[in-house]
């Protein structure tokens, strides 16, 4: 068997043993829980509402666009000012951190006024 055929295929085998034993495990778990007799609604407890896909989606989009500001701000001084390549990962950094904070804010606002 070549060698290079192996490490797809024991990643495959790996995630496929974890997610096997994920589900069976949670299977076991919520049978004996039926079997004592425990109500059906404590699997929901953890169920996220409708609109945590909004909170994903908000963001991203600030995260992005704090990235894209860093980037282009970076181009600006590396272009007129001398102060080298270093200006570009640590405005990237910091414009994405602002990113962040913002959409933080705004979620917080958002799922406030729901």
């Amino acid at each position: 068997m070549n060698e290079e055929i192996l490490i797809p295929l024991s990643l495959f085998l790996s995630i496929f043993g974890i997610v096997y034993l994920y589900f069976s495990t949670r299977n076991k778990e919520r049978l004996a829980l039926i079997e004592k007799g425990a109500d059906a609604s404590i699997f929901n407890i953890g169920k996220r509402s409708s609109s945590s896909w909004k909170v994903v989606v908000l963001n991203l989009a600030f995260l992005l666009m704090g990235i894209g500001l860093g980037v282009f701000i970076a181009n600006i001084l590396d272009t007129y000012t001398g102060l080298g390549d270093a200006v570009y990962p640590s405005l990237i950094f910091f414009m994405a951190g602002v990113g962040l904070y913002v959409g933080f804010t705004q979620t917080k606002k958002h799922v406030g006024n729901e």
